[in-house]
């Protein structure tokens, strides 16, 4: 063969490798992506918030008049009993200081009241002596009208006047006391802490404050001697097995809870989870601002708990609050973190949200058939954040595409990875 033929045929095989290494290279490959089955399974959409647990009858405890309490020694914890466990006893306090014009102004008022009392007496001694006259005149008379000296009319003037002298006496006995009480109330008012008398705090006995409900002590807002005024709380009694939670949420989410819905209790701080139904969803709304310092109308979601086998539909058993043994360190202003089923689909057909994208305002998958990507529009139920309700467009085991890249196109050859 000539050399000009063997150099030919050398550059066509050249050619030919590189044109078929480039195709080789540029030849469209398996995009290579993950896969999951549609399935059937339960979907439960649930609205989480923080809450803390509270002893629905909460009693404070507080005095109504005002005075000064002795030492409460009872402690949070300890068990009372309505009507015979002591809380404190309620004492009279002490009189205040005195400043000099004050005490120069009551000592005048003391020195005018005995003055007062003085003259009372004088004049009561007055009215004795007319009245010990007049009962004389009176003998006089009667001994006259046996005799025949006087006439009846004589006698009666007398038993009459001699009454009129004993009303005087009375009364001016009266006047007299009345100035006694006037000596000693202005005398009372110069009383110093301190001083023991008639008047002092220590000559009166103190009244009990019992306990009105029984329970358990939950709080003790005021262990020391101290006045208190009328209302101030002293002690706060509730029964620590009748719990409830209450969960804030924002407004938007809880329109969507309606009484008799399941609760799920999570980080309650013991093992497994609790649960309950909601009893209330208050109408009032109120401002709460966050760590970020944004605003929110947040709505307070008021829970039972129950026992795991009840029927959480049934209000009648939801409104018996739970006091069973899985919960029995939990107590008063604890936090739990609740999660509020709003919807509840049983052996739904589901696809994994990863699987799912909008094209547009549809949502749409890309399904396995044949080795290639196709993509289909599908209608969408309840979403609780790991799967969603597939209501039409897939059917049971179909494989979906999750996560798909910008790779994956419709018509395009995948290979699981």
């Amino acid at each position: 063969m000539r050399p000009a033929l063997k150099r030919a045929v050398f550059l066509s095989v050249m050619a030919l490798l590189v044109i078929g290494g480039l195709i080789y290279a540029f030849w469209p490959r398996p995009v290579p992506v993950d896969l999951a089955a549609v399935d059937r399974g339960d979907i439960q959409v649930t609205v989480d918030g923080e809450g803390r647990t509270n002893v629905r009858e909460v009693y404070t405890v507080s005095p109504q008049i005002a005075g000064r309490i002795t030492r409460i020694k009872l402690q949070p914890g300890d068990v009372v009993e309505a009507g015979k466990t002591l809380i404190t006893s309620l004492e009279e306090t002490e009189p205040a200081f005195l400043d000099a014009r004050t005490r120069a102004r009551l000592h005048a008022r003391v020195e005018a009241a005995e003055a007062a009392y003085d003259l009372a007496r004088a004049e009561l001694e007055r009215e004795q002596a007319e009245l010990e006259f007049q009962r004389s005149e009176l003998s006089r008379a009667e001994r006259l009208y046996e005799r025949g000296a006087v006439t009846e009319r004589t006698l009666e003037e007398a038993r009459v006047l001699t009454r009129v002298r004993e009303a005087q006496v009375g009364q001016a006995r009266a006047a007299m006391r009345m100035r006694l009480a006037e000596v000693n109330t202005a005398r009372a008012e110069l009383i110093e802490p301190g001083e023991y008398n008639y008047y002092s705090p220590a000559a009166f006995c103190c009244i009990p404050v019992r306990a009105p409900v029984s329970g358990v002590v939950l709080r003790v807002l005021e262990e020391d001697e101290t006045v208190v005024s009328p209302g101030t709380p002293l002690i706060e009694i509730g029964d620590p097995d009748d719990l409830e939670i209450v969960v804030d949420l924002p407004s938007e989410q809880a329109v969507r809870v309606e009484p008799g819905s399941l609760a799920i209790i999570e980080n309650w701080g013991g093992q497994g989870v609790l649960h309950g139904t909601v009893r209330r969803i208050e109408p009032y709304g109120f401002t709460k601002v966050t760590a970020l310092g944004i605003e929110e109308q947040r709505v307070n979601v008021v829970i039972d708990f129950v026992r795991p086998d009840q029927d959480y539909a049934d209000q009648n058993h939801a409104a018996k609050n739970y006091g069973g043994t899985d919960r029995a360190r939990l107590g008063h202003g604890y936090r739990v973190l609740a999660r509020i089923v709003t919807v509840d689909r049983k052996d739904a057909v589901r696809v994994p949200v990863g699987a799912l994208f909008r094209i547009g305002r549809e949502w749409s998958v890309f399904v396995r058939e044949d080795g290639r990507a196709v993509l289909r529009s599908v209608e969408i139920g309840a979403n609780d954040g790991r799967h969603a309700e597939v209501l039409d467009g897939l059917e049971e085991t179909d494989p979906v595409i999750l996560y798909p890249s910008d790779r994956v196109a419709d018509g395009a050859r995948i290979v699981e990875r």
